[in-house]
């Protein structure tokens, strides 16, 4: 990328400022954009002040950032960035950017920039002697389909020789630019085929009485041939790509079912799937299908097993007996009331809870609550004490066991 610098301080005027039509439209667009986004108008600030000037100068590039408070390196930045800035003085009266790209270069571009050489300057960027004409060497305009092209100002020029390219140079330099015609130089219209249309020129129809079949020409009101499915024979040539709207799935003249048939319909579907959890649900063998339960989940009998319902217990409180005991109450039988139990006393029943009590007692001569070994292999409770222990042979009273 080449480097991009500023014109020498004698060819720089030493103010800028905006035309009042100019002045007008910068105050519209600024106030397009959210406050403290006002910076994002540089590119259209700096484009507007190059259109008026025909160039972008020290001073212009001075005028926008102090009219976007941005420091003077930021749209320094921006203007030395992007091509479409001219940072010297150019022509006043046209400014010719020849196309050096593949297309237009295989096209005879390089008879293009031989013309420019010849009538304008033998370097690009520099205007001729009455400082009217200049002319440089660009990337891809994008109109490669009718290359080579040049572009001044903003209108392009297609499909040049460079003897047409002269002329229109001639026509500029004598204040007639405005008056060359814009777009393709030759019979060309657009981007189409040089010379007119190659193809769709003429439908084939499937033959006359005799078989033969013959071409015309489509006339303006002619309807577009359908298929078989509309009863008729295969399409035309020039139609056989095209969807059949007269097949049953494609014809938009046939109707549908109107909106309120159709969410009836819906409303019926959804019905007949949907299923009430609570019908049926105490049958017996109810939802039982499929391998799934509907209705309800055995909440009821839960509650009776847990609250005594089913024995007659109206109070709400769990049954004692019941085979829901709470974890607590399961833990406190096998350990805490053996830990409470007097020696000598017999332990409670407990349904389902092995005598923990009698085992350990068995076992090592000493209730569970009372060890302070915790291996079997003692079977000599005086063995596992210290000397000079504590005496725990007493019974424990409620203080003690809180401690």
């Amino acid at each position: 990328m080449s480097v991009r610098r500023l014109a020498e301080e004698a060819a720089q005027p030493q103010t800028f400022a905006f035309s009042s039509d100019n002045e007008a439209w910068a105050e519209t667009l600024i106030r397009r954009y959210p406050e403290g986004r006002q910076q994002s108008a540089v590119i259209p600030l700096l484009m507007r002040a190059q259109d008026q000037d025909g160039w972008v100068t020290k001073a212009a590039i001075e005028h926008v950032a102090d009219r976007l408070r941005m420091p003077m390196i930021r749209v320094l930045e921006v203007a030395t960035f992007y091509t479409q800035f001219q940072l010297k003085p150019v022509g006043t009266r046209a400014h010719v950017q020849v196309c050096g790209t593949t297309p237009c270069m295989l096209r005879g571009s390089d008879e293009l920039k031989r013309v420019c050489r010849e009538k304008i300057h033998p370097e690009p960027l520099h205007p001729n002697a009455s400082g009217t004409l200049s002319w440089e060497e660009v990337e891809c305009l994008g109109a490669c389909v009718n290359a080579p092209m040049v572009m001044i100002f903003k209108d392009t020029y297609e499909d040049l020789t460079g003897e047409r390219l002269g002329e229109i140079i001639d026509e500029f330099e004598a204040g007639r630019g405005e008056s060359v015609r814009k777009g393709p130089q030759i019979d060309r219209h657009l981007s189409v085929p040089v010379g007119g249309l190659t193809t769709l020129t003429s439908f084939r129809d499937e033959g006359d009485q005799s078989g033969n079949r013959v071409e015309r020409t489509p006339a303006a009101n002619d309807a577009p041939a359908q298929g078989a499915g509309a009863g008729g024979n295969v399409s035309a040539e020039s139609q056989a790509a095209r969807v059949d709207t007269h097949a049953a799935e494609t014809d938009s003249s046939m109707k549908g079912p109107s909106p309120a048939a159709a969410a009836a319909a819906d409303n019926r579907a959804d019905d007949a799937a949907s299923v009430d959890p609570s019908k049926g649900a105490k049958t017996p063998g109810a939802g039982r299908e499929g391998g799934s339960k509907q209705g309800p989940t055995g909440q009821v009998e839960r509650d009776a097993a847990e609250f005594g319902e089913a024995a007659g217990n109206s109070d709400g409180e769990p049954r004692s007996d019941g085979p829901l005991k709470t974890k607590g109450e399961a833990a406190e039988d096998r350990v805490v009331q053996d830990f409470k139990r007097v020696p000598g006393d017999a332990p409670p029943a407990a349904s389902g809870a092995e005598d923990l009590g009698n085992r350990n007692a068995s076992a090592s001569g000493t209730f569970e609550g009372e060890r302070r070994n915790t291996s079997d292999e003692a079977v000599n409770p005086a063995a596992s004490t210290p000397s000079g222990a504590e005496n725990r042979s007493q019974p424990k009273t409620d203080r003690d066991t809180k401690d």
